[in-house]
Order: C-alpha cells, then sequence, then structure tokens
C-alpha cells in the first residue's frame, strides 16, 4: 500500500507517519512539505493525507490535480478549519480529520481508509502483459479463469483459449492481486469465476477443476469471503 502524508508542519509529518507505521508497518510511507512537490513525485498513492492550508498551492489545489490523472486515489484531508469540508466534498474526498487528531479517531478513519483503498484497486480493471513464444499480448484479468504453472511457463486459461507464456507464478500472483488466490502451488484462480468448492477443489465457470490444498482451506474460505463482502461477484 503506498502512502503519501503532506504537510508543511514537520511535527504533524512524522505524528501522523508514525501512526501510520504503528498500524500498518507493511506500508510504503512518503511524505511531503507542499503540494507542489506531490506533484512533483509524479507517482501514484493509494492513500493521501493532505493538509489544506499550506504556503503557495493549497491541499484543495493539489487534490484538484491529483484527482485527475488518479480517480481512485483515497483522499484524507487533515486541517484546522471545518469551513473547507465543502470544497472537500467536491472533489470526493473520503474523510474530512480536525487538528488535533487524536489517535482514536486516526485509527478509525485509517482503518476504512485501507479497506476502501483495496476496495479500489480490486476494482479496477486490471490487464495482464505476458511473453508467448512469439510475440507480447495484453489479457483482460476478468477474462483469466485460472493460470497453471507447467514446468518452467504457465498456462493462463481464459474464457476463450489457453494462451502458454513465459513467466513465474509468483510474479503474476502479484501483478494480479487479491481478486486472485494461490489455492495450490500449481495453480491461481480468479475468485469472480468461482461457482463452487470443497475442501480439495474449486469448480469455476465452465466447469473446470482446479486443485485446493487442504492446508490452505481455511486461508482461501477467508480469503474468498473477504472479496465477496467487498464488493467481489462470484461466478453462480
Amino acid at each position: 500500500m503506498e502512502i503519501a502524508i503532506v504537510d508543511d508542519e514537520k511535527m504533524i509529518l512524522g505524528h501522523i507517519r508514525e501512526m501510520i507505521e504503528n498500524r500498518k508497518p507493511d506500508c510504503n510511507v512518503t511524505c511531503f512539505l507542499s503540494g507542489k512537490e506531490l506533484l512533483a513525485a509524479a507517482k501514484p498513492f493509494d492513500i493521501i493525507f493532505l493538509d489544506i492550508q499550506m504556503d503557495g498551492m493549497n491541499g484543495i489545489e493539489a487534490a484538484k490535480e491529483v484527482r485527475k490523472n488518479n480517480a481512485d486515489t483515497v483522499l484524507i484531508f487533515v486541517t484546522g478549519i471545518k469551513e473547507y469540508v465543502f470544497e472537500a466534498l467536491d472533489i470526493y474526498a473520503f474523510h474530512y480529520l480536525l487538528k488535533p487528531v487524536t489517535e482514536q479517531k486516526f485509527t478509525e478513519v485509517f482503518e476504512q481508509a485501507l479497506r476502501e483503498a483495496e476496495l479500489r484497486k480490486m476494482r479496477r480493471k486490471k490487464q495482464l502483459f505476458i511473453n508467448t513464444r512469439n510475440k507480447g499480448i495484453t489479457i483482460d484479468a476478468d477474462n483469466i479463469l485460472y493460470i497453471e504453472s507447467v514446468s518452467r511457463k504457465v498456462e493462463i486459461h481464459t474464457i476463450q483459449e489457453v494462451i502458454e507464456a513465459y513467466g513465474a507464478l509468483g510474479e503474476l500472483e502479484t501483478q494480479l492481486g487479491r481478486a486472485f488466490y494461490r489455492c495450490h502451488r500449481g495453480y491461481l484462480v480468479n475468485m469472480a469465476h468461482i461457482k463452487e468448492y470443497k475442501r480439495d477443489c474449486i469448480t469455476l465457470t465452465g466447469g473446470n477443476i482446479v486443485y485446493l490444498s487442504k492446508k490452505k482451506y481455511g486461508e482461501f474460505v477467508n480469503a474468498y469471503m473477504w472479496y465477496l463482502q467487498n464488493g467481489g461477484a462470484s461466478g453462480v
């Protein structure tokens, strides 16, 4: 998860960063002292904590520029003035934190923001670029049923065809995100196409059946329930 904090007060930057790292140490946190620094980084962020009152470009102006290229970014304004709340809503801010920010309120909003960011990432249409024997091609992730590891290659089973490509299953798992699940060392399944499952196998739309490791059964059920509860659709 990529997170940015933008504030012209170093003490506040450090305080928010500390609260994030205490609750989610695996996040990548980048701090900026101005909106111009944020935009100059030209980097997409999943969540941005953004002060409104800053010298030069204020937070509202910076957020408008962010929105032009990153519609899915979760924006959280941090400010001491309530009057800006309606402007914040105009650019689809996720939340509005008033200074001084208490740990209790921050934790509440941050947990909500993490869930929302994961949901937006999952809903974003993904495309997978792969190298076959003769060419490079792009595949819509929505069309993938499952991916199977075969020797040093992978077989990508789509709704229309099976594509043999060079690549490692682990790398594809990282690219495709939480909508796909590594149900077995040799299989990566698209949860959008799950029709039913048992303790040792998963049935997909179209009747394809893939192995489910018995050791992963509990973890798989939790991952699939999370997927369904956060806006995913099953193949039933």
